[in-house]
């Protein structure tokens, strides 16, 4: 009995606590009018900047008078209000509120658009939002929104398209996160310095600022590195965040060369190995062609090409991918030296030299 005594006590001091004046009227009941508001449910601000908060609410038609005074109040943490008054921040009616904070939207059409100002970390917290407008009083219990205040700007994204390759005009756009519009991010890259910035709000009501520049690739686009920069003007200075993207674009094959090896002089039953080098993203095939009077006469689908030299002839090499292909200059090769004409004029110089020493031992 004295067990079962002390717990119906603690059960009735419980449900005095619960059922106190103050907190059963700012809790949500069935007895509560509808409130609902439309407004992110999470967002971020940096720590010095403002933040708007886009906002509209829904009442019962016959709740809500708009030819009466309305006012709109911001609360945080939780809904008592009336047991802890600090958790009122903002009440439209009073000048001396506790957070710098503004209802932009005109709340007799139902518009709780604000603007909070100078946050700080402290101001990370949850809000809560409510309207009294004469016999109507009501709090969206249902609809609190995080506010979470950071020190480090949020770095901007770089958009390119996935596949980039040469001859193609493409639209580079660098955009950074704008959590106060009154005070937009200054956009920096080292493309052109005279690309137009623009702000713009999105579906959520956020707001985004971006600059873009259109682009005519090249291979010597390959490689290259675009950087931007957001610098976010804050209250004291301002607060600056880089991002950096590396293109990757595809090009037909350049620069296509052939050599020979060994490079000296080639006797007839000798080994040769001709070799084909060429720049191309994605990397090329190769194609070895001899040339002969009927035509060109494929020869082998090797980058490198060994053969025994039998006779002489001329070679050339073809570097394909999907984007082109391009054929490299001509290697002729002859049964005394890479050249037949080279052959020739060795022929000439070493007759020319023993011609001189003969004359010079006579003497």
């Amino acid at each position: 009995m004295a067990a079962l005594t002390e717990n119906m006590l603690t059960v009735n001091m419980l449900l005095s606590v619960f059922l106190l004046p103050g907190v059963l009227a700012n809790s949500c009941n069935r007895t509560t009018p509808a409130l609902h508001i439309t407004a992110p449910k999470e967002i971020e601000a940096l720590t010095g900047s403002c933040l708007p908060i886009p906002c509209s609410f829904n009442t019962p038609e016959t709740a809500f008078d708009n030819s009466k005074a309305v006012a709109g109040i911001w609360m945080k943490h939780n809904l008592d209000f009336k047991g802890d008054p600090r958790n009122v921040i903002f009440n439209s009616t009073r000048k001396d509120n506790t957070y710098q904070l503004e209802i932009i939207g005109n709340l007799s059409e139902k518009n709780c658009t604000s603007l909070f100002r100078d946050l700080n970390s402290s101001h990370t917290e949850r809000y809560f939002f409510r309207v009294e407008n004469g016999p109507f009083r009501a709090t969206a219990c249902s609809n609190p929104i995080n506010i979470k205040v950071k020190d480090s700007p949020w770095s901007p994204s770089i958009n390119v398209p996935s596949y980039l390759k040469e001859h193609q005009s493409v639209t580079v756009t660098c955009s950074a996160f704008t959590p106060c519009p009154h005070s937009p991010p200054e956009l920096t890259w080292n493309l052109q310095q005279d690309s137009l910035r623009q702000t713009e709000k999105n579906t959520d009501g956020t707001f985004t600022t971006k600059i873009q520049e259109n682009i005519t690739l090249s291979d010597t686009h390959d490689g290259y590195n675009i950087s931007c920069s957001a610098r976010y003007p804050v209250i004291g200075g301002n607060k600056t965040a880089e991002t950096e993207v590396t293109l990757n674009v595809s090009y037909a094959p350049r620069n296509t060369s052939a050599s020979i090896s060994p490079s000296g002089l080639v006797s007839a039953g000798s080994w040769v190995e001709l070799s084909c080098s060429s720049r191309a993203k994605p990397p090329p095939s190769f194609t070895w062609f001899r040339i002969s009077e009927h035509g060109n006469i494929n020869v082998s689908m090797e980058q490198i090409y060994s053969f025994n030299v039998t006779d002489g002839g001329k070679y050339h090499c073809v570097a394909t991918n999907h984007l082109g292909n391009q054929t490299s200059p001509i290697i002729s090769i002859s049964n005394k030296g890479p050249t037949a004409s080279l052959a020739v004029w060795m022929d000439i110089l070493v007759g020319i030299i023993v011609f001189i020493c003969l004359i010079v031992v006579c003497a």
